[in-house]
């Protein structure tokens, strides 16, 4: 069966630290992708969440809109600017 990832939701733009690269993050799929590979921690109980939540909007268990949630907490508790 083939899962729709994409999975769209209102946009958030974030400030990635370090670089200082905007990221506009629309989608489950983008958000699940800027979790694992884009991210500058590799802990914490929101980014786990949210990657937990992530994947569960990809096989449609949770709302994109709770992706979105989840990716706004880890981005807090990352010190990651989020601009909506």
């Amino acid at each position: 069966m083939k899962r729709d990832t994409l999975r769209l939701f209102p946009a958030v733009t974030l400030v990635m630290e370090g670089t200082g690269e905007y990221r506009r993050v629309n989608s489950v799929q983008a958000a699940t992708e800027t979790l694992l590979e884009h991210w500058p921690i590799e802990d914490g109980e929101e980014y786990l969440s949210a990657i937990r939540v992530c994947l569960d909007a990809m096989m449609g268990v949770v709302h994109p809109d709770a992706a979105r949630e989840a990716l706004i907490k880890a981005a807090a508790e990352a010190g990651v600017p989020v601009m909506q």
